[in-house]
C-alpha cells in the first residue's frame, strides 16, 4: 500500500463585527494544485450555504453568528469535513445551528456522495436505514415522528473508521437533544462498500 501522508490544513477567518466570526479550513501544498483549488472551492460554498441559510430573508436581525469546521478524517487519502453555523436572532427562543459536511477521495480526485461508497445495487439505504433504526432503540431516542429510512443523498461524514449518518436539528429528534448522530463500523457493512472507495480503506488493517 502506498504512503499516504495527511493534507496540510490551516484555518482561515472572515469577521462580520462583533460576535460574528466564521471560521473555516484551507487546503495547502498538495501535488495536484487543481484538486487543491476545487476542494478549496467546495469549502467555501459549504461554508456559504450555512451562511446563506440563517441570513434567509432577515439580516438585519441578525445579533450573533459562529461558524466553525472540524476535520473528521485526514488519512488514506480521504478527507472529511463538517462545517457548522450558529446564529442568534433578536427576539427568538434560542438561536440556531446547522451543519453540512464534505468528503474527498483523494485518490481518485473527487468528492463523494453517500452512494459512491457501496458496491452498486447494494441497497445501501435499507440496510443502513436498519442499523440506524436498531440504534434509536437501543440509545432510547427520543423520536419526533416515526423514523423509516434515510433519503439515499443522506448527510454523513467518514472518521476513521466508521461511517457516520447525521440529521439536522428537528429533522428527527427534538431540539433538546441535539445532532442525531449514528456511527456506523465499517466492519459492520463490508459486504456493501466499495472496496476501493474511502470506506473500503478505512477497513483496511495495515
Amino acid at each position: 500500500m502506498p504512503i499516504s501522508f495527511p493534507v496540510i490544513i490551516q484555518t482561515l477567518m472572515i469577521s462580520g463585527g462583533p460576535n460574528k466570526n466564521i471560521y473555516f479550513p484551507k487546503v495547502f501544498l498538495m501535488h495536484n494544485r487543481a484538486l487543491q483549488r476545487e476542494i478549496n472551492q467546495s469549502i467555501v460554498m459549504k461554508t456559504q450555504q450555512l451562511i446563506d441559510k440563517q441570513m434567509k430573508d432577515s439580516p438585519s436581525t441578525l445579533e450573533e453568528m459562529i461558524g466553525s469546521f472540524e476535520i473528521k478524517n485526514n488519512q488514506r487519502d480521504v478527507l472529511s469535513f463538517t462545517f457548522s453555523n450558529y446564529a442568534y436572532h433578536q427576539q427568538a427562543a434560542h438561536g440556531m445551528t446547522y451543519i453540512n459536511s464534505l468528503t474527498y477521495d483523494l485518490q481518485k480526485e473527487k468528492s463523494v456522495k453517500l452512494k459512491d461508497l457501496f458496491k452498486l445495487d447494494s441497497n445501501y439505504v435499507n440496510r443502513i436505514s436498519t442499523l440506524i433504526q436498531n440504534q434509536i432503540q437501543q440509545r432510547e431516542i427520543p423520536l419526533l415522528e416515526d423514523f423509516t429510512k434515510i433519503k439515499p443523498d443522506q448527510d454523513f461524514y467518514i472518521a476513521d473508521r466508521s461511517l457516520v449518518i447525521y440529521f439536522q436539528l428537528y429533522e428527527l429528534t427534538p431540539y433538546v437533544f441535539g445532532f442525531p448522530m449514528f456511527p456506523i463500523s465499517v466492519y459492520d457493512i463490508q459486504d456493501i462498500i466499495d472496496e476501493e472507495g474511502p470506506l473500503g480503506r478505512m477497513a483496511e488493517n495495515n
